[in-house]
Formats: C-alpha cells, sequence, structure tokens
C-alpha cells in the first residue's frame, strides 16, 4: 500500500508501523495506578489532619484586631492584620509564630526560635548579625503546612519565637556568655530550642548552653564545607573555631562530632589536624556522592549517636552551594544542591535533635532573599521531620541539670498608661 505525497510522489505504508502507533495510543490512554503516587496519597493524608488550631488562631486574630469591615464577606478577616495572613503585613516573627515577650513562657511551647544577632567571630564578610531579621521576613512566605510530607505544624505541635539574644558586639566572650544563658533557660525550660545565627562561632555556646543542662552525652552533626574545629584563628575563638571548644566539654564526646559536606580550597590545614588527633568523623561532599544521600544519613546516625544519649544539630547555610546561597559570609562552590541538603537534614533530625543551629546567612550578600529562604526551609523541614516521626520532645526525658535564671521586678505594661484614655 502506498500513501500520497505532495508532488504526486508516494510512499509505501507499513501495516506493522500503523499497528504500532496505535498501540502507544492506547498506552498513552491508559493511566497508571494513582494510588502508588506519592501525591495522591499525600492529598488523602491532609484529610486526617486536625483544623482546630486554625480556627483559633482566625479567632484570635478578631479578638486581638478587631472584626473586619461590613463589605468583607469573609467573617474570619480582622481589621488589623495579625497571626500568619496576610503574609506580605504584620511584624514578622518565625513563620509568624506568637512571640514570647515574657521568656518565662517558652516552657509552654515544644520548640522555641531565638534569633542570635552575632557576626563578632566572622574572619571576611560580616552581615550575618542581621541573618535572624532576615530569616524571619521570608518566613512569613510559609504557611505551617507542607503537603508532601502530610504535616501541619500549626496544628501538631507548638512553636514560638523568644526574640534576639543581646549580645555585645565588641565581645566575643561576653556574647559567648549571654548566649549559653539563652539556650540554657530556654533547653530547662524543656522547650526544643531553634537558633538562628549569626556567624558559626555561635555552635560553642549554643552546645554549651545544652551541655551544662544535662549529665548525659551529646554527639553533633554539623552541615558544612568548612571544618571549624581549629583552637583559633586570629587569636581569639572564632567561627572557624566552634567544635574545637564543644568538643572540649566533658560530655561532647569528639568521636561523636560528624561533618558531612566538608570539601573545598577553604578548608584550613591546622583544622584537618586537629580532626586527626581527635578522631572525628568528616563525610566530604565527593563521599556524599558516591554513597547516596541515604546511605550518607545511616552512616552519619551510626557515627554521631554510638554511645550517647542527644544529638545537636548544626547546619552552615554555605554548605548548600553558593549558586543557590549567595547572602553567606564565606561562599564556595561545589556545595550540596537544596534537594540534597534538605533530604539529609530531615534524615538527621528523623532521629531526633537536642537543639538546632541555622547559621552564616547574611542578607547584605543576599539576592532576593533566596538564601535566608532556604535557610527558613531547613528549619521548617527539620522541624517537619520531628514531628512526623514522633521524635518531637525526646531531649526532655535527658533534663537532669536544668538551670534557673533569675528575672528582673516590673508590674504594669511598657509605654503605657495605667488606665485607656477616657474620650469626651
Amino acid at each position: 500500500m502506498f500513501h500520497d505525497l505532495p508532488g504526486g510522489r508516494s510512499r509505501p505504508h507499513h501495516p506493522q508501523a500503523a499497528i504500532s502507533a496505535r498501540v502507544q495510543r492506547a498506552r498513552r490512554q491508559h493511566h497508571p495506578d494513582l494510588t502508588k503516587l506519592a501525591g495522591w496519597k499525600a492529598m488523602r493524608k491532609e484529610a486526617e489532619l486536625p483544623e482546630g488550631r486554625w480556627a483559633e488562631e482566625r479567632a484570635w486574630a478578631l479578638r486581638m484586631g478587631l472584626t473586619g469591615a461590613d463589605s468583607i464577606d469573609d467573617k474570619s478577616i480582622p481589621t488589623f492584620a495579625r497571626g500568619e495572613l496576610p503574609h506580605y503585613a504584620g511584624i514578622n516573627t518565625f513563620l509568624k509564630a506568637p512571640y514570647t515577650e515574657d521568656v518565662l513562657e517558652v516552657a509552654h511551647y515544644d520548640a522555641t526560635v531565638l534569633g542570635i544577632p552575632f557576626d563578632g567571630g566572622t574572619t571576611y564578610r560580616a552581615g550575618t548579625r542581621f541573618g535572624p531579621q532576615g530569616v524571619r521576613k521570608i518566613s512569613a512566605l510559609y504557611t505551617p503546612y507542607n503537603y508532601e510530607i502530610g504535616v501541619d505544624l500549626r496544628e501538631q505541635m507548638t512553636l514560638c519565637d523568644a526574640g534576639d539574644v543581646f549580645t555585645i558586639p565588641a565581645n566575643i566572650e561576653k556574647s559567648f556568655d549571654q548566649i549559653s544563658r539563652a539556650v540554657s533557660h530556654v533547653f530547662s525550660s524543656g522547650s526544643l530550642p531553634i537558633m538562628i545565627g549569626g556567624d558559626h562561632s555561635i555552635g560553642f555556646p549554643c552546645v554549651r548552653g545544652i551541655a551544662e543542662c544535662t549529665s548525659k552525652k551529646i554527639g553533633i552533626v554539623h552541615f558544612d564545607r568548612h571544618a571549624d574545629i581549629q583552637e583559633k584563628d586570629l587569636d581569639e575563638r572564632m567561627h572557624t573555631t566552634p567544635w574545637f571548644h564543644s568538643t572540649n566539654l566533658p560530655n561532647v564526646p569528639a568521636k561523636n562530632l560528624v561533618q558531612i559536606g566538608i570539601g573545598g580550597w577553604q578548608v584550613p590545614r591546622e583544622a584537618v589536624k586537629v580532626a586527626r588527633e581527635r578522631e572525628t568523623n568528616i563525610i566530604t561532599m565527593g563521599d556524599m556522592e558516591k554513597m547516596g544521600i541515604d546511605k550518607t544519613i545511616e552512616m552519619a546516625l551510626e557515627m554521631a549517636w554510638d554511645g550517647v544519649d542527644m544529638v545537636y544539630m548544626s547546619f552552615d547555610i554555605d554548605s548548600i552551594d553558593c549558586g543557590f546561597v549567595p547572602g553567606t559570609g564565606w561562599p564556595e562552590p561545589g556545595g550540596f544542591l537544596p534537594r540534597e541538603a534538605l533530604a539529609l537534614a530531615s534524615g538527621i533530625a528523623a532521629e531526633g535533635i537536642c537543639g538546632m543551629e541555622l547559621v552564616e546567612v547574611a542578607p547584605p550578600y543576599d539576592t532576593s532573599d533566596i538564601t535566608a529562604l532556604m535557610g527558613t526551609r531547613v528549619i521548617v523541614d527539620v522541624l517537619g521531620a520531628l514531628v512526623s516521626n514522633g521524635k518531637l520532645g525526646a531531649h526532655k526525658k535527658h533534663i537532669d541539670k536544668p538551670v534557673s535564671i533569675p528575672h528582673g521586678e516590673f508590674e504594669g505594661k511598657r509605654w503605657s498608661n495605667p488606665d485607656p484614655h477616657k474620650v469626651g
């Protein structure tokens, strides 16, 4: 058989080709088993999540912000912006969570966000003192619900933002003391401390703040391109030194320090020598690529948890390739891809953590807030992993030496009159 072609020409028609084409069309019309798709499962899992906290949030917004104008059809909208909506308005805390101006109230929450606006430990580009503000600002873009893992943080946990630690810009050691004091207060309350830095020097005082509240041993999983384990840099304890001093603490063994992503041209030989002497564990970026994400998580957890009771997570945003996170003090090419970083952090958190820090976000060098956005995503993915794996609050049983910090005495409300104004 022949088909006519333009110009009077003809070409042979092959019956087998026609049959094959019909088969292909039939296959395209056959839908796969949707029940095997993660999207199908996630859609149905959403129906199982509670919604009481969201209803509570809207009622609270009307109480605090007055009911909306008569022309507004949606009667859950208040006059003054309160809570999550609208995302572009309001005074930002992390994820628009409640601000615990009275830090004694952190005991009522499963997790507490602490800003640590300190960059006195930087040895190149400063600017991470603005990291907490940058992360909080862009975090307003998010909702507490994640479709893929089927978690709603507002419904399944309690979260607050305690504001910033009062650091001393010109004094590293006094700032360290302030940071440890703040972290130990939150940890002693039973709330999980989530620290937003700040440069990586804060790693030491953050770990110290937790370690002094427990007699139990603590391992560390550290995501970074840099080893950060030398004793001094420029004659001080800087952002290149936190793990030397952390692993000097009596209940933070060096053998349980696991560093993931180390490599490139910015790892000082001084740090390598210390890592070798202390027999810490380094998984390079190349190691991760060869082993894969799941095997890397498995190995890191095995080493970090070996003989300890809790694990602390430190996530340096510069562990991610600088093409994705330009807003950092010491950018390095060749780091994690964003999906790799999120999968690794979630996998480590799935076994439980006693605290977490997100460091080295420097908004002055950021582009369209993408670095701060990535930092936000790391934190919420870690919280989501803790919730979905039932590990949130697992650290509480190890708090056997809680601290008690005195507070000042004050009655009334700041910047207010004791009685409302009388009109007329």
